[in-house]
């Protein structure tokens, strides 16, 4: 029995919408907390709400879900101690799981056999600076780097850090943008003129059910 606990925000069962995973059924762990505050974020309601959940709790819960695929998100998972464990928990129970992460916290002790999804905040969500550069060296082929652009400031900020880092020789390599606040045409444009080595991703979800929470 593991009695950890673990704040958690919500628990459900859908289509994943983003990374390169879109399109398939997933169980999601949302976690409560976060460490930043950006501009654009469609989960406030994760910063403070949920419930202290116990590892054995919350694997009896997603066992009645018809899937092995699990996304640990948030909020900010790896503000909590008990997310590793979480998390190597589900590996050993054959899940295979992805974590997604703001990337301004360490992923050098994440289980090897997690996929993550590292978000690199762009200037229109305020959060810019809190991008942990370090994580770069942990990346795994794996692994996925997300940019969420909102402008054309946002797109080149991305491609500065691309190519400086050659991003897209260590890891999947996601240019996302905000719903609602630009047109995916120009997304595209800008990638195609460029040459950008990234894939476009349009938030499936939101396309499938809109701003419906649990979706």
């Amino acid at each position: 029995m593991i009695k950890q606990k673990i704040k958690i925000n919500e628990i459900f069962f859908s289509i994943q919408g983003e990374s390169s995973y879109a399109g398939l059924p997933f169980i999601f762990i949302r976690l409560s907390g976060c460490n930043l505050r950006c501009d654009y974020c469609d989960t406030k309601y994760a910063y403070q709400d949920g419930e202290e959940l116990s590892i054995d709790t919350i694997l009896q819960r997603i066992e009645r879900f018809p899937s092995k695929n699990v996304e640990v998100t948030g909020g900010e998972p790896l503000m909590q101690s008990g997310t590793v464990a979480l998390m190597d928990t589900l590996i050993n129970n054959g899940y295979r799981v992805l974590l997604e992460t703001n990337g301004s916290l360490d992923i050098s002790g994440v289980n090897s056999g997690v996929i993550r999804i590292v978000d690199i905040k762009c200037p229109s969500s305020g959060e810019h600076k809190s991008f942990d550069f370090k994580n770069i060296n942990h990346l795994k082929s794996s692994d996925e780097i997300k940019f969420v652009i909102a402008s054309k400031l946002d797109y080149n900020y991305a491609k500065r850090i691309i190519f400086d880092y050659n991003l897209n020789k260590i890891c999947i390599v996601i240019i996302s943008g905000v719903h609602k606040k630009i047109p995916t045409y120009k997304i595209a444009d800008w990638m195609l003129r460029d040459g950008l080595d990234a894939r476009l991703q349009i938030q499936l979800h939101k396309q499938i059910w809109g701003e419906k929470r649990g979706k």
